[in-house]
């Protein structure tokens, strides 16, 4: 079953002096999800934002918040970001000693959980914990910063989409990285429904074009 087509842009590149009015503008441009990445300065080489400000900025928005977790200890930092107001908390694989016990928690906590694949991650990794996945994020540029060069990873995609379709569960297939209206039509094509987009769509003099132009070039794709 084909799942809707949802951007999810990335607070990367947003003003953090007025962050909060930068999503509220994101929901207005018409964006399905804001897209909160959680850098711990370990994972990754970079920090980001924690928990509080997340929560400062939740009952300004009424759209699903996602937290895209690049820090080592993922199951002590998920229930803060639950608590916080994000309905969809996703871990990478590599930081995960036992990745399907860290996706139940999620779900326990009450949350939707997800998996982070770097490029260098097959995605046969995930193959066993769709059970207790309701979200698969495939990294096309390595974590840690935006503006990134996107790393085509069409069969990897294609592959999930077979996996996920084969399974019965109703799972999201997310790409992050390089997201622009050069890339997402063949990340759709592949079996991609959700994209997160940080520099590109920030681009936009609008970003509600901007956000209307890829979820078109998107379901056009399909």
């Amino acid at each position: 079953m084909s799942r809707a087509i949802e951007i999810a842009p990335s607070i990367l590149p947003a003003d953090f002096a007025r962050l909060g009015e930068e999503c509220v503008d994101l929901e207005k441009a018409g964006a399905d999800r804001i897209h909160w990445d959680v850098m711990d300065g370990v994972f990754v080489p970079n920090i980001t934002v924690g928990p509080d400000v997340v929560a400062s900025i939740r009952s300004h928005l009424t759209i699903h918040f996602e937290a895209h977790l690049m820090v080592m200890k993922p199951d002590e930092i998920a229930p803060l970001y639950i608590e916080a107001g994000c309905s969809t908390v996703m871990v990478h694989a590599e930081a995960c000693t036992h990745l399907h016990r860290s996706l139940d928690n999620i779900r326990k906590l009450g949350g939707r959980s997800g998996v982070v694949l770097n490029p260098h991650t097959p995605a046969n990794v995930v193959a066993h914990v769709l059970d207790v996945t309701d979200h698969i994020l495939v990294m096309t540029v390595n974590p840690g910063f935006g503006g990134q060069k996107y790393i085509p990873l069409l069969d990897k995609i294609a592959d999930l989409k077979a996996m996920v379709d084969a399974s019965g569960n109703e799972i999201d297939i997310e790409i992050d990285g390089g997201i622009s209206a050069e890339t997402i039509g063949e990340c759709a094509a592949a079996g991609a429904n959700v994209f997160v987009s940080g520099s590109a769509l920030f681009r936009y003099d609008d970003k509600a074009e901007g956000v209307a132009e890829l979820k078109s070039i998107a379901e056009a794709a399909r």
